[in-house]
């Protein structure tokens, strides 16, 4: 088969070892981890695009390297060819390789934030966002200095008081370790980052089954869904996360 994968780059180092060892031509283009951050219609315009360059090109179907991530694939259409994706509510389950593994192990660790390869070396710091950004469109990547310029110095310390506490609820970093990783120095910084903050660190063994049967074409319908040409993406509000409906359909 000729595939065509289209994955947020957080995936980046995963999916090109699975793209070389798959048996298809799979052809890749990663999209801006920005994408998570300038919200559902904004994700959403950005991939529908990037699917619809596909159409008439031959490929025999266009993956998503993505989970559900905020509804920002919902409403997503197949073009010429089918669009094929992971069940997943979001990235973690591909990493994890199993949307109930990641369950089990996120109702047992209550205030767990996870880091991998990707989502430190291709970055997390707000100064990245650009303009259409959620967290500049409110303020979050401002300097305390611009905020009390722009509102005042009583209103900038509840502002910063308030963007700082996003982070209240969690008491623990894992890093999840795919087997691919160049050695350790990711598992380094995700320990320095944990004693920095006082969290908690554990290290926890990933699954790369998921990537790969993606790329694979190992389509089962309890972990994929595969939406016909004409069909497009929604929420089933239970275990199978998505489903496939006609585009003309409504609410």
């Amino acid at each position: 088969m000729h595939l065509k994968l289209i994955a947020c780059e957080i995936l980046y180092r995963e999916f090109c070892w699975a793209a070389a060892r798959s048996p298809h031509r799979v052809d890749v283009q990663f999209l801006p981890k920005g994408l998570h951050d300038i919200g559902k219609v904004g994700m959403n315009a950005r991939l529908n695009e990037a699917v619809d360059g596909e159409n008439g090109n031959g490929c025999d179907a266009v993956l998503l390297g993505y989970a559900l991530c905020s509804n920002g694939l919902v409403g997503l259409k197949a073009g010429t060819v089918p669009l094929v994706l992971p069940r997943a509510h979001d990235c973690i389950t591909l990493f994890l390789g199993d949307k109930r593994r990641y369950l089990d192990y996120f109702q047992s660790n209550p205030g767990v934030y996870f880091k991998t390869s990707g989502w430190i070396e291709r970055g997390e710091q707000l100064e990245q966002l650009g303009p259409e950004s959620i967290q500049t469109l409110s303020g979050m990547n401002q300097s305390y200095e611009e905020l009390v310029e722009k509102y005042g110095e009583d209103n900038a310390k509840f502002l910063m008081e308030q963007f700082g506490d996003m982070t209240r609820n969690y008491s623990k970093l894992t890093f999840i370790e795919m087997g691919i990783e160049p050695d350790d120095r990711f598992e380094q910084e995700t320990r320095r980052q944990a004693g920095e903050r006082g969290w908690r660190f554990e290290k926890l063994l990933g699954d790369m089954q998921l990537i790969t049967d993606l790329v694979d074409g190992n389509w089962d319908d309890e972990r994929f869904l595969v939406v016909p040409p004409g069909h497009e993406i929604a929420t089933t509000f239970d275990e199978q996360i998505v489903k496939a409906v006609p585009s003309n359909s409504r609410p």
